[in-house]
């Protein structure tokens, strides 16, 4: 029976050969798609908890985005009410002074000054706040990260110098922007009577008036050419050449990392994206400051002329005087530290998001994944 078998055996030997390596076969390509997929599953496993991960910080570093930026309005508020007083003229109005009408006229000059660089200036500290902040946020993602080289990308020393920054826009910048704003106020309004009366929408053209000088001229380049402008950002950021040369000599490592960060700042602001998000941060800004200004150009109770027919901005009209007081306390809205509808559709504008996810994954990205 055995001599059977083994004959048996010996005839079909190359199929028992063949068919012992398919079936041994299969076993190790089943145990090497076992093994890769359990590979795979990890590997998704561990992106969707890194990516959790991102986001989950990504979306606190925004709230923390919003609350510096409502931190350090009252700082702004006061640094323009310091340097554009209208309360002195207004106090000084009540004594009766001879010159009464030319403390108007100053008035008038620094009412709309100041509500202007407050728009100005809230939506410059929105916007910049929103790329410094990610653009340490993401390198504190990556100092956080599993896997890293161990080199530290944003020290606490070196977030803190970079941050510290922003006193431009709080110190030399906004004082630059006051003059360029009261000026291209002062040409626009300078010759208006204060007994002329506006509408809103005449309103609101002489503010597109004056937004024109602004940001179609801005300050002149001291030094160049009579075309020559600076751009809005520069009452953002500091002259590159100007950090460099403060720290020219003995620069530490840590001051090599800071002037890198505010190199990187510079490009960002530099981008077309930014100039986009920041017009549009602008345009927000100013038609929010003319529909709080609308609350006093309603018609009187019992006006046949309904609020919302489409000549509704041109039916009430409001002398110049009576104006300025209600333009002139607008800087309260403005630059509240208490979120209010102004700040809030600021830090709501689609485009300012996107800029901010577009910075925060620039700079949460290896290197190495970015080439």
């Amino acid at each position: 029976m055995f001599s059977s078998v083994w004959s048996f055996v010996k005839r079909h030997r190359r199929k028992f050969l063949i068919s012992g390596a398919v079936v041994g076969g299969a076993y190790l390509l089943g145990k090497y798609a076992q093994r890769k997929m359990k590979e795979i599953q990890e590997r998704e496993a561990t992106e969707y908890i890194a990516q959790a991960r991102r986001q989950f910080h990504f979306e606190s570093n925004q709230r923390t985005c919003n609350m510096t930026v409502l931190s350090m309005l009252p700082t702004l508020r006061e640094a323009i009410v310091h340097q554009l007083n209208s309360e002195s003229l207004t106090a000084l109005l009540k004594t009766k002074p001879a010159n009464k009408l030319e403390i108007w006229e100053d008035l008038k000059i620094i009412s709309f000054t100041r509500s202007m660089v407050a728009v100005y200036s809230t939506c410059m500290l929105v916007v910049l706040l929103r790329v410094q902040l990610n653009i340490i946020g993401g390198y504190l993602f990556l100092d956080n990260s599993v896997g890293k080289n161990g080199t530290t990308l944003a020290p606490p020393d070196v977030q803190q110098q970079y941050l510290s920054s922003i006193q431009h826009l709080l110190g030399d910048g906004l004082t630059e922007l006051m003059t360029v704003v009261k000026r291209a106020v002062q040409d626009t309004l300078g010759g208006m009577p204060l007994k002329q009366s506006m509408s809103l929408l005449e309103l609101e053209q002489q503010l597109i008036w004056i937004r024109a000088q602004v940001e179609g001229a801005g300050s002149p380049v001291e030094g160049a050419g009579s075309g020559a402008q600076r751009p809005l950002t520069w009452y953002m950021m500091a002259d590159e050449e100007n950090i460099l040369a403060d720290q020219a000599c003995g620069l530490t490592e840590n001051d090599v990392l800071t002037i890198k960060l505010l190199n990187e700042t510079r490009d960002m602001l530099d981008s077309p994206d930014f100039s986009t998000v920041l017009n549009t941060c602008l345009n927000r800004g100013f038609s929010r400051l003319l529909d709080n200004l609308a609350e006093f150009f309603r018609p009187p109770p019992g006006d046949s002329a309904p609020s919302s027919a489409p000549d509704s901005l041109s039916a009430v009209s409001l002398p110049l005087a009576k104006i300025i007081p209600i333009i002139n306390g607008q800087i309260n809205t403005i630059c509240s530290e208490t979120p209010s509808h102004f700040i809030q559709d600021l830090l709501m504008i689609d485009q300012v998001k996107e800029f901010a996810v577009n910075v925060y994954d620039t700079f949460s990205t290896p290197q190495e994944l970015q080439k």
